[in-house]
């Protein structure tokens, strides 16, 4: 058993990295569902990040071209910016972990994802463009969870898909939430903040990857 989940996880890494790498304006179409899925994640960070330190959110918002924006009321501003990149770097390691080691909650994950779409696009509504982007996903994960026999393997490949999606966009410079959170904390400069985020998400990726190679059925 320990096997073939290591064979899995290998299989799904390959998949992942030959249709991003390899796969041109094909992969990069196929890839472009997971790509609204990372920029939700994304956004879900920041809203989480306000709601846990006092705040509320007021909209979040998932457009087409895989941007997005989270309008939130109160809380602590370093929080709420850190859950960006920080908290979708935790959401994406929990996806793979789930995936990876806990195969009797693949598709209640998926499930309990597909509601917290629902929510947010019903509840956090900023334009009917953005809640039918995550009506949409919501339906389709929620068909993965229950008619696909392949939970597990989609777990993993969100996982590893909001992962990389991270680490590359820290790759191109401070974004607006690096530099929102230099003005906000005023400590220390975007660059020191980018290393440091950069550096959490891949310890903790590897270290998630790593332990997951060596789950025992």
């Amino acid at each position: 058993m320990r096997n073939n989940s290591f064979v899995k996880i290998i299989a799904v890494f390959l998949v992942y990295f030959m249709i991003r790498y390899m796969g041109g304006q094909i992969g990069n179409t196929l890839l472009y569902p997971i790509t609204l899925l990372v920029t939700f994640l994304h956004e879900f960070g920041h809203a989480f990040g306000a709601v846990i330190s006092g705040g509320s959110v007021k909209s979040l918002t998932v457009n087409p071209d895989g941007s997005g924006v989270t309008h939130t009321i109160g809380g602590s501003p370093a929080i709420t910016l850190m859950g960006g990149y920080i908290g979708s770097a935790i959401f994406g390691n929990l996806l793979f972990y789930i995936g990876a080691r806990i195969d009797e909650y693949h598709r209640m994950t998926l499930q309990f994802l597909a509601g917290v779409m629902v929510f947010a696009g019903v509840f956090w509504f900023q334009n009917m463009q953005s809640t039918v982007i995550l009506l949409i996903f919501a339906a389709a994960l929620y068909f993965i969870a229950r008619r696909s026999e392949w939970p597990g393997a989609a777990l993993m490949f969100f996982g590893i898909a909001s992962v990389v999606y991270i680490i590359q966009d820290f790759n191109v410079g401070p974004s607006s939430d690096l530099a929102q959170f230099e003005r906000v904390v005023g400590i220390f400069p975007a660059n020191i903040i980018t290393a440091v985020w950069k550096r959490f998400s891949r310890v903790a990726a590897l270290k998630n990857w790593k332990k997951s190679m060596h789950k025992v059925n």
